[in-house]
């Protein structure tokens, strides 16, 4: 059994990638953990909760036809993860939250060095994130419970479910990239953080 998840700072930053209305529109086709919206609820909740760092990625799409683009109902914060009047959101153009952003800066000069990643979706900019965090030296920790993928058709032509997909992705990232655990385990470890302060 894995060692429980433990926090070596007092402040972990909880990133919250892309959770927009723009992928609930049918063009995304099947999804799998439906319940992801209220686990990051949850998370979030907690985070704010201990007045602990987040960060808001939005998808800004410059692409015309893509539902993330701004002035489309799909550009707007899903409900359940809408941040706050003065909580940071940092918009983004590519898949991966460190491409032309300010967000490794930031992180940098907060001290804000260990990561929990969740958002939309699994295997694209939650994966290209949490291996950009990696690279570039940050402990991150990806809540599996916390994201979702869609159906994808693979290089030879077979369709893999949305769970499929998910898993994969999961695989290709855990011990390499980041850790990935439930959200379970996330809020038991940053429960300790409060109980030791």
């Amino acid at each position: 059994m894995p060692a429980p998840l433990q926090f070596a700072t007092s402040t972990p930053l909880l990133l919250l990638i892309d959770m927009q209305l723009a992928v609930d529109h049918p063009c995304w086709g099947p999804r799998n953990n439906p319940q992801a919206e209220r686990v990051c609820a949850g998370l979030l909740a907690a985070w704010r909760e201990r007045g602990l760092p987040l960060i808001h990625i939005r998808h800004d799409s410059v692409e015309p036809d893509s539902t993330y683009r701004p002035g489309q109902p799909g550009h707007a914060f899903k409900p359940e993860a809408a941040p706050r009047p003065g909580e940071t959101v940092i918009g983004k153009q590519t898949n991966s939250a460190f491409i032309g952003t300010e967000l490794e800066s930031l992180l940098r000069g907060n001290g804000w060095l260990e990561l929990v990643v969740v958002g939309v979706s699994t295997s694209n900019s939650v994966e290209a994130t949490a291996r950009m965090a990696g690279n570039l030296g940050f402990s991150a920790w990806l809540a599996e419970d916390g994201c979702f993928a869609f159906d994808k058709t693979d290089w030879r032509g077979r369709r893999r479910g949305a769970d499929e997909v998910h898993a994969m992705s999961l695989a290709n990232l855990d011990g390499e990239y980041c850790r990935v655990c439930g959200s379970a385990d996330i809020l038991a470890a940053i429960g300790n953080i409060a109980g030791a302060a």
